[in-house]
């Protein structure tokens, strides 16, 4: 294999792809003495994603699927010794560094998908079932970041057990940074990530913050909903969008303001703003029509970006996009009923499904994320078009 593989032209073809991916797992570090391996483990990682991208959810109907399409893998890695029993799959996903094995997955991203990302959005999520009261270990939590135009999950961490997203959001921007994806970026992050630390890293990687307020800064919360309620009409920007589908019409309103002087005031109170890169202040009224009934919800947001309504509305609705992935992990992955649990068998498969519904969503042909998965595990063709992202 050659150490580098040309990706800038138009005939690359889906082999090209496939042996970047298994040039990144080569570089994962195996223990095992070399004379004993019947089973690369670049091998069985191609077999993991191949196999999740086409609807297998657990480790038997990875295997299954793995001998039924020896001859579509034997076309890119040799699989001398065929496809591994469940049980010994198992072991071995178990025992990779899911740190390593995460970076071998964002390099492959990168490379597919390079430039940098104007709207990132960073979200946690719990897969529920992946405790164990037996031995005391909590529920899986991963922090991911995702990009939201290109819907791709760029980066992700799992959050240890005796922390929360608070001090592993800031490990998961220094990282960001060094892939060379944060910087020029509107970083969109919910309630429980408006932190003074957190803003203050953002701005440090010479992006900009978007980030909500709900409970968590009430006392600036409460102020920006004040000036929001008796501000004059020239000192704000609107923007009104309408959405129809799904049965319902939704009303977005977006109101932002450059008038932030009042927050850096002289007065001292307590749990007095201590933020520093201030530039906007958004709120966000969002009106959801159905059938029988309404809903109204209002959101309010700081941010260090100039004032670019656009910019903005498109930051706070993109934001959904990280939502929308966390569900559909549920949905079509079934991720909240995973019950992974011993060595890092867990962590390695979230990295996995992430990664597998970032290339499915980017493909442009129609269906839902189950149906193209389906697609997937009946046609190879179509696999190799999701592979290659075209």
């Amino acid at each position: 294999m050659k150490d580098t593989i040309d990706l800038s032209t138009d005939e690359v073809l889906p082999r090209a792809r496939l042996a970047l991916l298994l040039e990144h797992f080569s570089r994962l570090d195996d223990e095992r003495e070399p004379w004993r391996v019947m089973y690369p483990l670049s091998e069985i990682l191609l077999l993991l994603t191949c196999a999740t991208i086409a609807s297998c959810d657990d480790f038997d109907e990875i295997a299954a699927w793995g001998k039924h399409h020896l001859d579509f893998l034997r076309g890119f890695a040799p699989f001398h010794f065929g496809i591994p029993c469940e049980r010994w799959l198992r072991a071995l996903v178990n025992r990779v560094d899911p740190l390593l094995f995460g970076r071998c997955f964002e390099d492959w991203i990168r490379a597919l998908w390079p430039g940098r990302h104007d709207l990132i959005a960073i979200d946690g999520k719990t897969s529920r079932r992946t405790h164990d009261k037996g031995k005391g270990l909590k529920a899986l939590h991963t922090l991911s970041a995702y990009a939201t135009n290109a819907r791709l999950t760029l980066a992700q961490l799992s959050v240890p057990e005796k922390t929360n997203e608070i001090t592993a959001i800031p490990e998961l921007l220094d990282h960001l940074a060094e892939l060379g994806q944060l910087e020029g970026a509107l970083v969109t992050i919910d309630a429980m990530g408006c932190q003074v630390e957190i803003a203050d890293k953002i701005v440090a990687h010479k992006a900009d913050f978007l980030l909500a307020l709900k409970g968590n800064q009430l006392t600036l919360e409460t102020e920006v909903e004040d000036y929001f309620r008796n501000t004059p009409q020239d000192e704000i920007i609107r923007k009104t969008t309408v959405e129809k589908g799904h049965g319902r019409i939704e009303t977005r309103i977006f109101i932002a303001s450059n008038v932030v002087d009042w927050i850096k005031s002289g007065r001292t109170y307590p749990g007095q703003p201590k933020f520093n890169h201030i530039r906007t202040i958004l709120k966000v009224v969002n009106r959801t029509e159905f059938k029988e009934y309404c809903t109204q919800d209002t959101r309010l947001y700081i941010s260090s970006a100039a004032l670019d309504i656009e910019r903005l509305a498109n930051g706070a609705r993109g934001h959904w996009g990280v939502e929308s992935m966390h569900w559909l992990l549920d949905v079509a992955f079934k991720d909240d009923l995973s019950r992974y649990r011993s060595g890092a068998g867990a962590k390695n498969m979230a990295v996995v499904r992430r990664f597998a519904l970032g290339l499915i969503r980017a493909h442009k042909s129609k269906g839902s994320v189950k149906t193209r998965r389906k697609s997937a595990s009946w046609d190879k063709n179509f696999l190799l078009d999701l592979l290659q992202i075209k």
